[in-house]
């Protein structure tokens, strides 16, 4: 026994695929949309991550260089408590050795 569908069914039944093909499509779209923007984003992080790490290097040489700066004037402070110490020892030595000679 031979069954056959009628146009009506046959239609109905073809609208329904084409909606579901059509919903399809656009959940598809809308994930390629959406694969695109996290594509775009990994790459924008790759270039922050660049940059930060870029910023880091930076940031370690200006503290080198911010340590360097700032140990002067402990340099200098000792220089010249040594100058000092080395003034006072010799105006002593001075003072002893010409009172011992007078």
């Amino acid at each position: 026994m031979d069954e056959y569908v009628t146009k009506a069914v046959h239609d109905e039944f073809a609208r329904r695929i084409d909606e579901e093909n059509s919903r399809q499509n656009h959940r598809i779209s809308n994930l390629e949309n959406g694969l695109n923007q996290l594509s775009e984003l990994v790459s924008q992080i790759k270039v922050l991550a660049v940059n930060v790490e870029n910023m880091s290097k930076e940031l370690q040489k200006q503290g080198t260089r911010l340590e360097t700066i700032e140990a002067k004037p402990e340099k200098r402070w000792e220089t010249i408590v040594a100058c000092v110490i080395t003034g006072l020892v010799g105006a002593a030595i001075t003072a002893v050795l010409s009172g011992i000679f007078h």
